[in-house]
């Protein structure tokens, strides 16, 4: 095993990106003192977390060898969906029955986009692209206009830490415990080796249909936790909520080293590429740079993440010669 750094490197390949999320750590900090509280760190966690949990969904896609378009409004119409299954007054068990009515009309949409990609062999950036508009139409027509009102108590509890740490952090370990586990099964591994080379995962006997299905059954239930978490930091809903999020997951995952054309990657790096687009966006914003600069520095920002590692490849093999 080599352990020169383009060999770590090339075994960990969120390695770059952690390193430049620990600089925009300290540079937010050196723009906002009291960055490292536990008041501001629960409140940008919770921010950040909806965003998280559908780059988690999305990131399980790409290493499949896929890729969703619809994931952003798959959040617009769970939310639609929770928001009018919830009121003011709702009691804890029609609160219980909307969010499993919202997990099971996730896993419904991306159950739709799996058998459409699995079992129709439908193109996945064509097939999820139009599903998108199924979806964004069926969120209008249950919310035509942002509105909804859901129990402020419920709000409260997702917005208060618990014993001192905020819930983002629960639910995050949660997460990376369960990929963790799964990553270890044969699933995980099935997994792996579709994204890989499906072909030659087929003549294996893997499962190929079965396992391109479920990960986008694995999307649209990250997609529904995503749209809580959206709901819970909102208290209301829209039916444009999420359309702009399916963007960002794309990117976070290719930050965290996931390959897009699928077989490598992990969810760890795909949740810190949302936390570094999230803080560099934030650094541009303290420093009162223009729209133009912002979109300017995001796209470098994302240029030097990926060509990173592959820069001191090049190097490395520059000084051998």
């Amino acid at each position: 095993m080599s352990w020169t750094l383009p060999g770590v490197l090339r075994r960990n390949p969120y390695l770059f990106t952690l390193a430049l999320l620990v600089l925009a750590m300290f540079a937010n900090y050196s723009f906002q003192e009291n960055f490292f509280e536990l008041r501001v760190v629960n409140g940008t966690l919770r921010g950040l977390l909806p965003t998280m949990l559908l780059t988690v969904g999305q990131a399980i896609v790409i290493i499949g060898g896929g890729i969703d378009l619809s994931v952003g409004t798959m959040v617009s119409m769970i939310n639609a969906v929770l928001v009018t299954s919830i009121s003011a007054d709702s009691t804890p068990e029609q609160i219980a029955g909307a969010i499993l009515l919202a997990v099971l009309v996730g896993v419904i949409a991306g159950g739709f986009n799996g058998f459409c990609v699995a079992f129709l062999r439908l193109q996945p950036i064509v097939t999820t692209y139009a599903t998108s508009f199924i979806f964004s139409g069926i969120a209008l027509e249950v919310l035509p206009r942002p509105g909804g009102n859901i129990p402020r108590e419920l709000s409260n509890a997702y917005r208060q830490p618990l014993f001192e740490i905020p819930v983002a952090v629960y639910v995050i370990a949660v997460v990376l415990l369960l990929w963790f586990i799964l990553r270890s099964t044969r699933y995980g591994q099935f997994l792996f080796a579709v994204g890989g080379k499906s072909d030659a995962a087929y003549t294996t006997g893997v499962p190929v249909t079965f396992v391109k299905f479920s990960t986008y059954v694995w999307a649209g239930f990250f997609a529904a936790m995503a749209a809580l978490a959206l709901t819970l930091l909102t208290g209301s809903g829209d039916p444009r909520l999420g359309d702009g999020m399916t963007l960002t997951t794309i990117v976070a995952v290719v930050l965290g080293g996931t390959r897009l054309s699928g077989g490598q990657g992990g969810i760890f790096g795909a949740i810190m590429g949302v936390a570094l687009l999230t803080l560099v966006s934030n650094i541009i914003s303290f420093a009162n740079i223009s729209t133009w600069f912002q979109d300017l520095a995001n796209a470098l920002i994302i240029i030097v993440a990926l060509a990173g590692p592959e820069t001191l490849r090049m190097l490395r093999r520059i000084i051998r010669r």
